[in-house]
């Protein structure tokens, strides 16, 4: 099974909030959309230092991150980071990798987007048992 990618938009959410209230026009939210891998084997959504350079997401702290190849990294943690695919999207926070890495869409943004991998056609899919919105379960 190879490598899952998929097209997702990355949205500055502090600057959607600012145009909301018409502090900034809308052409000036900071925006991208990203070719990005998706990995399970990540909890968190991961972006590089050069995607952070352009969107300037707000740094909240700093945690270690257990790379697969077992080796520990220390990153910052930036907030308020929107993603959407297709009809879903979630705010979440992301863990900033080294340079150029590849970046990771992990596991709880997956879950909170309610979206899947399929598994013949090994790509990123909204799920089929809620199409139109995402479900979420509270119990």
């Amino acid at each position: 099974m190879g490598a899952i990618y998929a097209d997702i938009e990355l949205i500055n959410n502090d600057d959607m909030a600012l145009e909301r209230r018409h502090f900034i026009d809308q052409d000036e939210i900071r925006r991208m959309f990203v070719n990005i891998r998706v990995y399970t084997g990540a909890d968190m959504l991961c972006i590089n230092e050069s995607i952070q350079e352009q969107l300037k997401f707000p740094v909240m702290e700093k945690r270690k991150a257990q790379l697969a190849i077992g080796q520990f990294l220390e990153c910052d943690v930036v907030s308020s980071v929107e993603l959407q695919f297709k009809n879903r999207r979630t705010i979440c926070n992301a863990m900033i990798l080294p340079g150029d890495a590849e970046p990771l869409l992990g596991c709880i943004p997956l879950e909170d987007m309610d979206v899947l991998i399929h598994p013949l056609r090994q790509e990123l899919i909204v799920n089929p048992d809620h199409p139109y919105y995402a479900q979420m379960k509270i119990k």
